[in-house]
């Protein structure tokens, strides 16, 4: 399989690393992963990591291209890529990284920034090329659901505006480091509950607080059961960004990016708006996106 490899997709982020052995017409002949994310590695220890994961697909005496993306191009990561300021197109910044083996030549995907209101993205911008190159001329808005959700302005192939909601790092913290812990702790769903408490928190925002502590309260002396609370935080929490985002979403279209387990709840809250969607896969959309920056590194340099 080695003479077939013609280069190489990393997908390097915060906690996880991903990357794909691709031959010269775009397919992926093998894929691997590991643990070891940038928020466990010194600068100094990327290269080791990345050898250790693609020895196998690597050729002595023959040097292999690599294209990465994600936070491996933070200033804590193995060299900084600097943000391009929007707008712009996603993928006009390409640094190449300081690799001493001679098979690497690696390339890292640089991120978008936004001046007012101040905003970042680092690895985002490659899933929405990724979504640009596999529907072209769509013009609308991204959403790209995680830790931190970004909303995406898109035109021309262009991101023009976005913005960051921390609702999903919100959830975490609430689910294991708040009171609500005690409360919140279940493995089931309640889609019924999930979609009423997104209309209210979209119908009353500014009464959030109050509404998540009354999942306690309701969990001590209403018999909310463990499933339902865990429901309804999630629906307050998105139904609140909705409201917050409602100049992005109302009258668009909108494209989710995004697992499936985390897309679905905005998959759920936009249709419950009457908002048309495009649900896609994040990894297909990774992928598309470091075959399109590859593209551009090779006829561009």
């Amino acid at each position: 399989m080695k003479n077939k490899i013609d280069w190489i997709a990393v997908d390097w982020g915060t906690s996880s690393l991903r990357a794909w052995a691709m031959d010269a017409e775009g397919q992926d002949l093998d894929r691997t992963s590991s643990d070891q994310g940038m928020q466990k590695l010194t600068p100094i220890e990327f290269e080791a990591t990345l050898i250790a994961l693609i020895t196998p697909w690597l050729v002595n005496n023959s040097q292999t291209d690599v294209i990465s993306c994600g936070m491996v191009g933070a200033k804590q990561g193995w060299v900084e890529a600097p943000y391009q300021s929007a707008p712009c197109l996603p993928l006009t910044n390409l640094v190449k990284a300081p690799a001493v083996d001679p098979r690497l030549n690696v390339r890292i995907i640089g991120g978008v920034s936004q001046a007012k209101p101040a905003d970042v993205m680092r690895g985002e911008e490659t899933q929405i090329a990724g979504f640009q190159k596999l529907n072209p001329n769509w013009d609308g808005v991204i959403c790209l659901p995680g830790t931190h959700t970004k909303w995406v302005q898109m035109s021309a192939g262009e991101i023009v505006s976005f913005q960051t909601f921390m609702t999903g790092e919100i959830f975490a913290l609430l689910s294991t480091s708040s009171v609500l812990r005690h409360s919140v702790n279940s493995d089931e769903w309640d889609q019924t509950i999930f979609g009423a408490a997104v209309d209210e928190a979209i119908s009353r925002p500014e009464a959030i607080a109050a509404r998540l502590f009354g999942l306690r309260a309701g969990n001590l002396l209403n018999d909310l059961s463990n499933t339902s609370a865990k429901s309804r935080l999630s629906g307050l929490l998105i139904g609140a960004e909705l409201a917050a985002s409602k100049p992005y979403w109302l009258g668009q279209p909108i494209a989710i990016i995004g697992s499936k387990s985390i897309s679905e709840g905005y998959a759920t809250a936009l249709v419950s708006q009457h908002v048309p969607i495009t649900k896609t896969d994040a990894t297909q959309m990774t992928l598309a996106g470091l075959k399109a920056a590859y593209a551009n590194w090779k006829e561009f340099g």
